[in-house]
């Protein structure tokens, strides 16, 4: 399988990221074994975390997820066939906000690595930004934990444009491993805010994208068509409710002609669209079962044709 770079972080990847949000919550956690199982025997590398995960859950603190990971590395001795991408920074729920402080990133970092039951982490991404930390006292974290071998390549996720270039051009002056990667949310409906303000900086500094909402919340697997539908189902439902519009229903009906003619899914059919983006290294994207991982592995695997590609760019142009 074509495997993309994460920037010029020397990892590669197979073109999914195995959105870990799901474990420990809509996933315990023998399924979430079977699944990562079966994302590894089918070619695929790359599983993303974070250390919030799943703190939503009545009962859970976080952590939850990286400790199902790191569970099944240790009982399946397969930690150097995984590539490891997790988050820090969000609210723990221990009074500190949204902190990017290098004292707090220094133990942040301690801590998903004990739930991982792992010695390095090959991504740690920046989860939540906040501006009142000066952009060189998390790179200079991250240098830290870099040349100790605790993490491989940083990367960045919910950060303004501004704030980006500004850590980039850190990097480069004071010597700080820089941003390799960057996590925008991203799909074929929520194309105008990457495309506006981050697509030139992530091409311009060979930054690999791992988008999030890679199916809008599950719109684009074509699940959602009526508000009865998006009723009938959990917040992720309400979410796609904000899709039913003439421009959403119109990108549906793209998707369907496309996935007709390649024998496929609307969700298959976006994540190979996003695919034909430039940056675009790995979308993000969960499943619950193997029926739903079969359907996202085999969309990544399609190769669209100048047509069908025009197509889905005309119904979701904004």
């Amino acid at each position: 399988m074509e495997k993309r770079k994460l920037g010029r972080s020397g990892l590669e990847v197979a073109p999914l990221a195995f959105g870990g949000n799901v474990f420990g919550w809509s996933a315990d956690e023998p399924a979430s074994f079977t699944l990562l199982d079966e994302f590894l025997a089918t070619g695929f590398n790359l599983v993303d975390t974070a250390d919030v995960y799943s703190r939503w859950v009545t009962g859970n603190k976080g952590g939850e997820s990286e400790t199902i990971i790191g569970k099944w590395m240790k009982q399946r001795g397969n930690r150097n066939q995984v590539i490891v991408a997790t988050k820090g920074g969000g609210d723990m729920g221990l009074g500190d906000g949204k902190n990017i402080t290098k004292a707090y990133i220094l133990k942040a970092v301690e801590d998903s690595l004990k739930r991982l039951q792992t010695d390095y982490i090959d991504l740690y991404q920046t989860h939540y930004d906040n501006e009142a930390t000066p952009v060189e006292e998390t790179l200079e974290a991250y240098a830290i934990l870099v040349k100790a071998g605790k993490i491989r390549a940083i990367g960045a996720s919910n950060m303004k444009a501004a704030r980006l270039l500004e850590s980039l051009n850190a990097s480069e002056k004071n010597g700080y491993p820089r941003y390799e990667t960057f996590q925008p949310e991203y799909n074929l409906y929520d194309r105008e805010r990457y495309e506006k303000e981050y697509a030139a900086i992530c091409e311009q500094h060979q930054l690999g994208v791992i988008n999030f909402y890679a199916l809008a919340s599950g719109f684009l697997s074509g699940k959602y068509r009526t508000a009865a539908d998006a009723t009938k189902s959990s917040a992720r439902g309400q979410k796609a409710l904000s899709y039913l519009n003439e421009r959403g229903l119109r990108i549906l009906a793209a998707l369907d002609k496309v996935a007709a003619q390649y024998n496929s899914t609307p969700a298959g059919i976006s994540l190979a669209w996003l695919l034909t983006r430039p940056a675009i290294a790995a979308p993000i994207a969960s499943a619950t079962s193997k029926a739903q991982l079969h359907e996202l592995t085999h969309g990544v695997s399609l190769q669209l044709d100048a047509a069908a590609v025009e197509l889905l760019n005309e119904a979701s142009k904004y």
